[in-house]
């Protein structure tokens, strides 16, 4: 018999990400998708913003291609600024949307056309990714990819030398084939690169865990997203049921240990498949973590309650007055 919620929740407490190498909060640039043709990086982004305050969030890239711009973040911030005095009173540490808008950059709009990225054709976001590599801090540079990696590829091709500050953590499937060239170059080119590559772990976000009651793909949006400020209304008007298939690249963060992708986290448990790449990981192949022919998917979706509690806590703060 599943858990009720309430229980759950009378003992809620916020997880602060993880201490990252010198102590300080994750850095962080996510590269989306959003606006193409798959809403659940609208849910992705407010589950973002509302957990901004324990990230130092370095850049915010639409990286499609295809369909979805820049323009498509923007609209996310704007309504996330109506929503930061609530979002402020519990911490000083939510970024200004006017930060936010000043990071955000157009990624690549095309997928990489030959077998490696054109020399010297850099996206403003691949700029950006070199530059905040480059930035004379010595915490690891987390880059979360939620579509193409095309503008990864770019930074990489034009600047090696940042991959010794570069982590990525990729939502691939859909997004792969989306530019394959790109994933192949990183994948074949630079054995060295620090990623966790993400085909089906991702999917234990809405698939299996405990779903009982209230914690349901449909009943918990209905509960603890709509009514939850101008981002729970994007939320809800975007796709009002749970999909979230980035979210676990931030799970990981806010939960577990980054340096150790083997290890627990709410964003999932990787394996490393190859001897002679000590720092790639991909899905666990182990049948017993497998959901619906998935496999990790179980090491998200058994933090189910745990990482909803910590949403619907986060959500609360932007609560509409009733």
């Amino acid at each position: 018999m599943g858990r009720t919620f309430l229980s759950l929740i009378a003992t809620s407490v916020c997880f602060a990400a993880v201490a990252s190498d010198n102590g300080g909060r994750p850095r962080v640039v996510i590269s989306t998708d959003i606006g193409g043709s798959d809403n659940d990086d609208y849910q992705s982004m407010v589950h973002y913003l509302v957990c901004a305050d324990v990230f130092d969030t370095e850049g915010l890239i639409s990286s499609p291609p295809h369909a979805g711009r820049v323009g498509n973040i923007l609209e996310c911030i704007d309504l996330y600024e109506k929503d930061y005095p609530r979002l402020k009173s519990y911490s000083s540490s939510y970024p200004t949307a006017d930060y936010l808008r000043s990071v955000s950059r157009q990624g690549a709009i095309e997928a990489q056309s030959g077998e490696v990225p054109t020399e010297g054709d850099l996206s403003a976001g691949a700029k950006l990714l070199i530059d905040r590599a480059n930035y004379d801090d010595p915490r690891p540079l987390y880059v979360l990819v939620w579509g193409s990696i095309t503008d990864v590829a770019q930074a990489v091709r034009a600047d090696p030398g940042i991959k010794a500050k570069l982590r990525i953590y990729s939502i691939g499937s859909w997004n792969t084939v989306q530019d394959k060239r790109s994933r192949d170059y990183l994948f074949n080119e630079h054995l060295d690169l620090w990623w966790i590559e993400n085909d089906t772990t991702f999917r234990g976000m809405y698939m299996g865990g405990d779903q009982s009651g209230e914690l349901s793909n449909e009943r918990f949006p209905e509960a603890h997203v709509a009514g939850h400020g101008h981002l729970g209304s994007l939320f809800m008007e975007k796709l009002p049921v749970i999909k979230m298939g980035d979210t676990p690249s931030v799970l990981y963060l806010l939960h577990g240990d980054p340096d150790a992708p083997t290890a627990n986290h709410w964003g999932g448990a990787f394996v490393q498949p190859y001897p002679d790449r000590p720092t790639y990981w991909h899905d666990d192949p182990n049948p017993s973590f497998d959901t619906n022919g998935r496999a990790g998917a179980k090491t998200v979706s058994k933090w189910r309650a745990d990482y909803l509690r910590d949403w619907k806590m986060r959500m609360d703060r932007v609560q509409f007055e009733r």
